[in-house]
């Protein structure tokens, strides 16, 4: 079976950025407490004209320009999302519908939280092999702000807003994925049934737990898989939730922090934005060696998790 290769990424941001002293002026909270938590000093929010589908369209017509591809060229369109701001139209059909995509090509959405750019990954790839075609849209946005609980300091410092998305194009490259679940609340976002409040809550201690137990689990499950080892890997992408967790991980693994991308300074916890946009900042920045393979790995909210390796062009 083929596997996936990345061949154009796009990002996009809203226009509001919220620092942590802005924060502070809302909650009991400081610069120096969220920084030294989590690593996050500024996040975005979307503004009263942009949201997760505005975003991901942006998002995806940039990886579209710069893939060199006509929208008849994309076999199907796959967006992970928990913060959709309809339940139907899905953000996958409006993308499709504003970029021009063709109408007999699937377009869908999935939720698995902060793994659902991992998922999409599968997803796409499946479409490809089943229904045919070459090419697969994948895209993660977020607008958690419109989730949150302002007046929840240990929550509405910690979440951001954003798009990133990737084209793929189905491969005979090294690749492997590695999906799983674990039904777990720890991490919750309530829906219609909360009579119009849709506040994200979380256990920390125990999503923490959670994810230093995961990042390697998932890391070694693809690198097996390939018979690679993390020197064969250009980056190791993570979910960019915590510097900690992150930094847990690597020393837990032994390995070059070098070599583990962050973000979350800037961005904070983007859920299922938050590998593609990392992505498309490697790509624009002249990061990502064509042919050198580099690893994916998503955690959270289900639970969730998931891990990919897979190579940036050719």
């Amino acid at each position: 079976m083929n596997g996936l290769l990345l061949t154009a990424t796009g990002g996009a941001l809203p226009g509001r950025t919220v620092t942590n002293d802005e924060l502070s002026q809302m909650v009991d909270t400081s610069d120096a407490w969220i920084e030294s938590r989590t690593g996050i000093r500024t996040r975005h929010w979307c503004t009263a004209e942009e949201s997760a589908a505005t975003l991901a369209i942006a998002a995806a017509r940039q990886a579209l320009e710069r893939s060199g591809l006509s929208p008849s060229d994309i076999s199907c369109c796959v967006c992970a999302t928990l913060s959709a701001p309809d339940a139907t139209p899905s953000v996958a059909c409006q993308v499709q519908a504003a970029l021009g995509l063709p109408e007999d090509r699937p377009a869908l959405d999935i939720n698995a939280a902060c793994s659902g750019f991992l998922y999409g990954m599968a997803v796409a790839r499946g479409l490809l092999e089943t229904l045919g075609g070459q090419y697969a849209l994948v895209i993660g946005c977020e607008a958690l702000s419109r989730l949150m609980d302002p007046a929840d300091r240990s929550t509405c410092v910690l979440f951001g807003d954003g798009a990133g998305a990737a084209i793929f194009r189905l491969a005979d490259t090294p690749f492997a994925l590695t999906l799983g679940a674990r039904g777990s609340d720890v991490l919750h976002a309530g829906g219609p049934d909360r009579n119009g409040s849709a506040p994200i809550t979380m256990d920390g201690r125990a999503v923490f737990r959670f994810a230093v137990e995961t990042l390697p689990k998932c890391l070694h499950a693809v690198l097996d898989e390939t018979q690679l080892t993390l020197g064969d890997l250009s980056w190791v992408v993570c979910h960019q939730a915590n510097s900690r967790i992150i930094d847990h991980c690597v020393k837990a693994l032994n390995a070059d922090p070098a070599k583990f991308y962050k973000n979350m300074d800037r961005h904070g916890n983007t859920s299922a934005a938050s590998i593609p946009v990392a992505l498309n900042e490697l790509a624009e920045r002249g990061l990502l060696p064509a042919g050198q393979p580099l690893a994916c790995i998503g955690f959270g909210g289900g639970l969730t998790w998931g891990g990919a390796i897979f190579q940036y062009r050719e």
